[in-house]
């Protein structure tokens, strides 16, 4: 055999994105604080090594039912991190010998994109603390989480263009058009003038006005709306045919 050939361990790790009731773009980061171990590098993303009886796609789906209590979440695999020095650092070294109880010298990692309504009640028992983050506060986090992130960013747009449904994940059942704006908005970076996104919203069958208004409210009350996935499927089938 190739001495060249590596010799490695695989992990996935989760980018969890969710929208809160300021409507901002936030992400999920978890900590566990291990000892010895600098507090500022134990903030990173969701992740876990792979169990040896499971696909990678298996054990994001179990990083993510662990952390959320959700056991279908949309998910999508979008990149492979595989560069030798992206574990290099000798905290991030020392985190993994004592997380994992093995001596790792490289890893690489599967990322996937994954939406969550903010308002979700999270509880895991695996992590000291589970915090949403604003998406322009994220901190400097350990291996290349932040390059994951970035990325993912760019995945997650594209993935809005072939797919505009997937919007809905983030947003509660009722929602205004405003807030379907100030969402599209931050993810697409496209600054879509209102009155032309209230037009073409106008358009989509699929988005249904509900007879109900905001309440208690300091601005003008707006109508509430609702995402019919029955519709949009009906129509985005005879878009492909």
């Amino acid at each position: 055999m190739n001495s060249n050939f590596i010799q490695t361990y695989v992990s996935v790790d989760c980018v969890v994105f969710g929208f809160d009731h300021e409507n901002r773009l936030n992400i999920l980061l978890v900590q566990k604080y291990l000892d010895e171990m600098p507090l500022e590098r134990s903030k990173r993303l969701p992740g876990s090594l792979i169990l040896s009886n499971e696909d990678v796609d298996d054990a994001a789906q179990r990083v993510l039912t662990e952390l959320t209590g959700i056991k279908k979440m949309v998910l999508k695999q979008f990149k492979c991190y595989a560069d030798p020095n992206r574990a290099s650092n000798e905290d991030d070294i020392k985190w993994m010998g004592k997380e994992y109880k093995h001596q790792i010298e490289r890893i690489i990692t599967v990322a996937y994109l994954s939406l969550c309504k903010i308002d979700h009640k999270i509880n895991s028992a695996k992590y000291d603390t589970v915090d949403w983050c604003t998406i322009d506060k994220v901190p400097m986090l350990p291996f290349d989480h932040n390059k994951i992130i970035t990325e993912s960013l760019i995945e997650i747009r594209k993935w809005i263009e072939t797919d505009f449904s997937i919007i809905f994940e983030l947003l509660p059942k009722k929602f205004t058009i405003r807030q379907l704006y100030q969402l599209y908005n931050s993810l697409s970076e496209k600054n879509i003038d209102i009155k032309n996104f209230h037009k073409k919203i106008a358009t989509f069958s699929y988005i249904i006005p509900l007879d109900e208004m905001e309440k208690n409210v300091s601005h003008r009350a707006a109508r509430f709306y609702k995402f019919d996935a029955k519709i949009y499927k009906k129509n985005y089938n005879k878009l492909i045919k």
